[in-house]
């Protein structure tokens, strides 16, 4: 498995090392911070077959299109809760018996 590396694309640097959680999803993660973002992410598991390059396209995959994500309009979502109250159907009319 490869060791922590760095690169730089489009005007950032992109930080890149492995990390093994403890947690649920057990296992060694990929994490990377960006140079012009706080939060550091951990997209995707490790995997023996991995190499800068591989490791490098999917970053920038993904950041690219957070980035992306990040960019769009805001969507109006749907109120969740429970429903208002049902508005009361008159009772039926007795029939006159002829």
């Amino acid at each position: 498995m490869i060791g922590a590396f760095r690169f730089e694309h489009g005007g950032r640097t992109y930080s890149c090392a492995t990390e093994k959680l403890m947690t649920p999803p057990e296992g060694t993660w990929w994490w990377f911070t960006v140079s012009s973002d706080s939060n550091r992410y951990a997209p995707f598991e490790a995997l023996a077959s991995d190499t800068p390059q591989s490791i490098r396209s999917r970053i920038l995959a993904y950041y690219e299109h957070r980035l992306w994500a990040r960019a769009q309009p805001a969507t109006q979502r749907q109120q969740f809760g429970r429903p208002g109250k049902p508005t009361a159907r008159p009772a039926p009319k007795a029939r006159a018996k002829p």
